[in-house]
């Protein structure tokens, strides 16, 4: 049924990430994609952080790489990370979107063209809009909204945008996400 699972977050939402990878069993069967906002001049640390907790593999992309299943993508710092036709991604260094690059948006965008109704797109806490248009397109394609509860977010200017902008079809907090990801019928 779904081919693939779309994150972004920013300020507040490392531990939300950390727990849902650690909580997915090794054999986890779709992609995850993580939009992240994180400091665009640090190029290490990140992936190895999440790796610690992660029980799946956590990849930084190259421009062109194959999407694969059971493995966690994160866009690099200071690229904005693109879902292609064909399972690819795309990265490019254009200009930030809504201050962000990458841009939560863009890759929620290109993710929810390629995968329409067999997408999963997960907004989590953050400082900013970014993100918000991107959660709309996703249900505009027929994807599956979630949206964190905005009263559990660090920062809920992320979350309440996508709110303002979209019907969510689940409105979670952490352990419902997790327990959300874990009984999918795939």
């Amino acid at each position: 049924m779904y081919k693939a699972i779309i994150i972004g977050g920013s300020a507040g939402s490392f531990q939300v990430i950390t727990r849902i990878l650690h909580s997915l069993p090794v054999t986890f069967p779709l992609p995850i994609l993580l939009s992240l906002h994180r400091l665009k001049h640090v190029r290490s640390g990140f992936v190895e952080a999440l790796s610690i907790k992660s029980s799946i593999p956590v990849i930084e992309p190259y421009d062109k790489d194959p999407i694969k299943a059971g493995k966690a993508y994160l866009a690099p710092a200071n690229y904005h990370m693109f879902i292609e036709l064909g399972n690819r991604f795309a990265l490019s260094t254009e200009g930030p979107v809504n201050h962000s690059r990458p841009s939560i948006d863009l890759s929620f965008i290109t993710a929810a063209q390629v995968y329409r109704e067999k997408l999963i797109g997960i907004i989590l806490s953050g400082a900013n809009k970014d993100g918000a248009f991107g959660i709309k397109k996703i249900k505009d394609y027929g994807g599956t909204v979630i949206v964190q509860d905005p009263a559990e977010c660090q920062v809920k200017t992320m979350t309440e945008a996508a709110l303002k902008l979209t019907e969510a079809d689940h409105v979670m907090k952490t352990d419902e996400i997790v327990r959300f990801l874990q009984n999918l019928k795939i």
